[in-house]
């Protein structure tokens, strides 16, 4: 049977340690270095404290994307859960809103950081390594995920492991130019307000680790591994980001974090002076390449959820014969982030304002996961649940209202949370459109007609 016309099941080959490199992967980006470090540099002492917050918020949407995920096991994620709780029109938007906009405008924004930091490292040596990179990693995908996930598992654990020596350096660096750690301790006893609006930028350094979701067909024994792997990948780095965040306060004066563009570069020179270039060289090529890999492989298994639930057309359900890779979702991907990165590049200052507003709908998203969560307890409580979420609804409740308080906190000043709203606006406005269409005159269905859960799961 020919590449263009199979479709069929995916391969169950991924373990924990692989969903755990999946989910710290996709995480830890070159932007959450600088969303860290610039935090320590704005606050101080404070984002230590809106680290924790953070974190509390993150374990909050992990226990409901764990539940929401085995009680229905498919590729879709969010779309899935969404169209049994709350209708197929959310569920559609929620998932191009929430998960392909962020990949248009956050990634272009990634490729162009390990740009410029490759190219402040060794000017004039590396030309188009982002269009590189993502046509490497296409390709990579494109063979299957058995090879995604050991490649996935190098670059995570290498990235790790450098995150791990530069927190150790910096907390035992003999000539520190920074604040004593003893100081936090002052610091914090002087909290006010603004720590929940530095919480924004803790929180951004803890989205997506519900990727490993769409891999669920692709799981061996989910009812552990999707869990474990999100719980101790939340876990852990919330350590590495403590140790980041300690060195960097320690070791680099707050201005000079807070008014740098790659502080993470400035960190590494002041621990390891010019034979940092090499440790930093390494540091963005995994963080950016783990992203890329990740988001390249997963969104694709979304869009074959979704075609599977007849919310995305019937070709995102090929599969390559061989290599079992969905093939058309992989192409797609890959040229949705290619675009803006050739049309965009060198305008790093329009793609992260771009990145905010995606992320802003991206908390919509977990707000939506929240909703499906409680529906789908009231709706049917008698079903089996492999995971139930701790302490229901509380975690529920708290994310809600802490996703909502970040919405409208999202960015640093009013003119760019204007262009914020705006931009998201656009893309709520597209996602709603198309899903309108979509499931009226596609699917036949009412906008917010919930699906029978025997129907999903028999999908």
């Amino acid at each position: 049977m020919g590449q263009s016309t199979y479709t069929g099941e995916l391969n169950r080959t991924l373990g924990l340690p692989s969903l755990f490199a999946v989910a710290v992967g996709v995480v830890v980006s070159q932007v959450v270095f600088v969303s860290i470090l610039q935090g320590v540099g704005i606050g101080g002492a404070s984002f230590f404290v809106a680290m924790l917050i953070a974190f509390v918020l993150t374990l909050c949407y992990v226990f409901t994307y764990s539940e929401l995920a085995l009680l229905l096991p498919k590729a879709g994620s969010i779309s899935s859960y969404t169209e049994v709780a709350i209708g197929h029109f959310p569920a559609i938007v929620a998932s191009i809103a929430g998960y392909l906009a962020p990949a248009i405008f956050g990634l272009p924004a990634e490729l162009f950081l390990l740009e410029y930091i490759l190219d402040v490292l060794y000017p004039g040596s590396f030309v188009y390594t982002g269009v590189i990179v993502l046509v490497m990693f296409t390709i990579l995908n494109l063979i299957g995920v058995d090879l995604f996930s050991k490649v996935q598992s190098l670059l995570s654990y290498l990235m790790l492991t450098s995150m791990v020596v530069i927190g150790v350096v910096g907390l035992t660096h003999s000539d520190p130019r920074g604040l004593p750690i003893s100081s936090i301790v002052e610091g914090i006893s002087h909290l006010d307000f603004n720590v929940l609006n530095l919480t924004m930028l803790a929180l951004w350094s803890f989205f997506a680790l519900e990727f490993v979701c769409p891999l669920i067909e692709e799981t061996k024994n989910p009812k552990k591994n999707i869990p474990r792997s999100m719980i101790w990948a939340a876990v852990f780095l919330m350590v590495i980001y403590f140790l980041i965040a300690l060195a960097g306060y320690r070791t680099v004066p707050a201005g000079e974090l807070a008014g740098s563009d790659i502080p993470h570069w400035l960190l590494v020179l002041e621990l390891f002076g010019e034979k940092g270039k090499l440790i930093m060289a390494v540091l963005a090529i995994t963080a950016t390449c783990s992203t890329i890999n990740t988001v390249i492989a997963t969104l694709p298994r979304m869009l074959f959820g979704m075609a599977h639930n007849n919310q995305m057309p019937k070709i995102f359900m090929k599969i390559h014969p061989k290599t079992k890779a969905p093939w058309v979702g992989i192409i797609f991907v890959a040229s949705i982030i290619l675009i803006p990165t050739l049309l965009l590049s060198g305008k790093q200052d329009i793609i992260l304002t771009l990145m905010i507003s995606a992320g802003t709908i991206w908390l919509i998203a977990y707000i939506i996961a929240h909703i499906d969560l409680v529906v789908l307890r009231k709706k049917y409580p008698t079903i089996s649940r492999p995971f139930k979420s701790p302490w229901y609804p509380f975690p529920q409740i708290l994310g809600i209202i802490g996703m909502v308080y970040m919405i409208l906190n999202n960015s640093p000043s009013p003119d760019m949370t204007r262009q914020v709203y705006l931009n998201a606006g656009i893309i709520l406005l597209i996602a709603g459109a198309f899903a309108w269409w979509w499931v009226k005159y596609k699917m036949k269905k009412k906008l917010f007609e919930p699906e029978p859960i025997e129907n999903a799961l028999s999908e």
